[in-house]
């Protein structure tokens, strides 16, 4: 179980290389300042979902801060307590093993959007943020939920494979 935990953590840091240093290659110098792909936040809601969160809560908390540390620096805690958060309370209200494709695409859509709404709060009780709520839906929230829609359909079928594979080799190591 520990090898299979190992190569989620070393996968989660891989996608967090990837997504600072290939993902803003690929996104349109027009679209830089609205969309934010998150490859590992989507990954979080995959293991929230089929594994467990408690988890996803533990492996937010260290991602996010790893975000705070290398690409925000406004707000030390701010990405670690929305990733955390929103992973550990959309687990809460979606954990089903067997979840089917349209399911986690929802649960996909509200994390996002959670996450945002998230950090939307903490940027204005800090006044780090001057804009309306409904402006930043309009033009960072829903298009991020929608690149986290696309990229989490790439990511379905080996994310859930390999947590198939954990949570089997769980039950394995409690009936020993």
């Amino acid at each position: 179980m520990r090898a299979h935990r190992s190569v989620l953590v070393l996968l989660l840091f891989l996608l967090f290389i990837l997504q600072g240093a290939v993902l803003p290659w690929l996104i349109p110098n027009s679209w830089e300042m609205r969309i934010v792909p998150n490859l590992v936040f989507i990954v979080l809601l995959f293991i929230t979902v089929y594994h467990h969160r408690h988890m996803a809560l533990m492996l937010g908390l260290s991602f996010g801060m790893l975000h705070d540390i290398i690409f925000y620096g406004r707000i030390i805690g701010a990405h670690s307590f929305a990733m955390g958060v929103s992973a550990y309370l959309i687990g809460l209200i979606f954990q089903t093993p067997r979840a089917p494709l349209p399911l986690m695409m929802t649960v996909l859509l509200l994390g996002s959007w959670l996450e945002d709404s998230i950090l939307f709060g903490i940027y204005s009780i800090f006044k780090l943020n001057r804009e309306p709520y409904n402006w930043a839906l309009m033009n960072h929230m829903l298009p991020t939920m929608l690149i986290h829609f696309a990229l989490g359909l790439l990511l379905y079928i080996p994310v859930r494979r390999q947590l198939e594979k954990l949570k089997n080799e769980t039950r394995k190591e409690e009936k020993a």
